[in-house]
């Protein structure tokens, strides 16, 4: 009986370890549970940070690839987006969200992991001078990952950020 009791302690602990997004195997590169966020929850939280956003159909509607969303955007993401603007002291404008239209994938926009900004001077200066580059992306997009995993590809007319998670916050 006592051997039960302590098998049974060691799966936990395991179980523990061992499980996604928990534990001492959570990397950046592994999918788990995240909070979504609303539309509403994610400009309220840009609006306090000073980032903007913008659409080329000057609307939010998540299933119009015209319109720039934030529903069901990763509250990680949201968050990241924070950081990077507090840490650079950069204008940051958001172009692309969650919106359909974009490249599937787990660490997807739909998924909420990605956000498109705006090229400006000072963004492209402070990634390229803080992350690491880390090589081109199969599309063959420069592509540099900050120290938290998160990664920042160049699209050409804008960056193409995958937020891992919120970068320090």
């Amino acid at each position: 009986m006592k051997l039960r009791s302590v098998l049974t302690a060691l799966a936990l602990v395991l179980g523990a370890l061992f499980a996604p997004g928990v534990g001492v195997l959570a990397s950046a590169g592994e999918a788990h549970a995240v909070t979504k966020i609303s539309h509403a929850t994610a400009t309220s939280m840009f609006r306090s940070s000073g980032i903007t956003w913008s659409s080329s159909g000057g609307c939010s509607d998540r299933n119009n690839p015209t319109c720039t969303s934030f529903d069901q955007l990763n509250l990680a993401t949201a968050q990241g987006a924070q950081t990077l603007r507090s840490a650079s002291g950069c204008a940051l404008n958001v172009t692309g969200g969650t919106e359909t239209g974009h490249a599937g994938g787990t660490y997807s926009h739909w998924n909420g992991y990605k956000l498109d900004f705006s090229k400006y001077t000072c963004l492209g200066n402070y990634i390229k001078n803080t992350f690491t580059y880390i090589g081109v992306r199969g599309d063959g997009a420069p592509q540099w990952r900050s120290g938290a995993g998160n990664v920042y590809a160049d699209e050409g007319n804008h960056w193409d950020v995958t937020f891992y998670n919120c970068g320090g916050c």
